[in-house]
């Protein structure tokens, strides 16, 4: 899994991207938002009317907004990656304070300072938690897939106990003649029946 600079779009059509990525989720979400509120704010009877109002009125007025930051903040992270040549977290919270700063450069320094700061901090706010669910990913990948052996189990007839009992009753064998029935009955042998004369077969040719 590569990082979240790696995974993105080259630069030329990075702008392009992050430009249409941000008025969607701009207009997706200003639509839900100015949605809700028109059903509130209007009277009773003619609430989804109202809201499909506000939607139409606001929802692009919001994409156009986010789409404005997105080229901008994609503009700012190019310029970045090019005159740092390399790409690391340090290029998107660079881009986010710009973009912030150029955003509010008409309400002053002391605004478009503090919106620099702002826009700085919420891309390294960003930039962290994406680089900690990379590790938090990465990790459980190469996480060793545990196996678990079979215990060996001992045979029955190498048992100590087995051994022990067979060992005592050849020595009680020689008294008791015990231990040539367990001798047979460990080691059995075939035994072949005797042969027998058949009953004759009857003929039934015609003389």
């Amino acid at each position: 899994m590569g990082t979240p600079e790696t995974s993105r779009e080259p630069c030329p059509d990075r702008i392009l991207d992050d430009v249409g990525g941000a008025f969607g989720m701009g207009a997706v979400g200003g639509s839900a938002f100015h949605f809700i509120k028109g059903v509130y704010n209007s009277p009773s009877g003619t609430r989804f009317v109202g809201g499909t109002q506000a939607v139409r009125m606001n929802a692009p007025r919001v994409g156009g907004s986010f789409a404005v930051w997105g080229g901008l903040f994609s503009a700012f992270d190019c310029s970045m990656v090019y005159l740092r040549q390399k790409e690391d977290p340090w290029n998107s919270i660079i881009a986010g304070a710009a973009t912030g700063g150029f955003l509010s450069m008409r309400q002053g320094f002391a605004s478009s300072s503090r919106a620099a700061v702002f826009g700085g901090v919420l891309l390294a706010l960003i930039e962290g938690a994406g680089i900690m669910l990379n590790k938090v990913m990465s990790a459980q990948q190469s996480m060793p897939i545990m196996v678990e052996e079979p215990v060996p189990t001992m045979p029955v007839n190498e048992s100590p106990s087995t051994s022990g009992s067979e060992s005592s009753g050849s020595w009680l064998g020689g008294w008791f003649g015990g231990g040539g029935k367990k001798q047979e009955s460990a080691s059995p042998k075939t035994e072949i029946l005797e042969s027998f004369d058949a009953p004759p077969v009857p003929n039934f040719e015609y003389k």
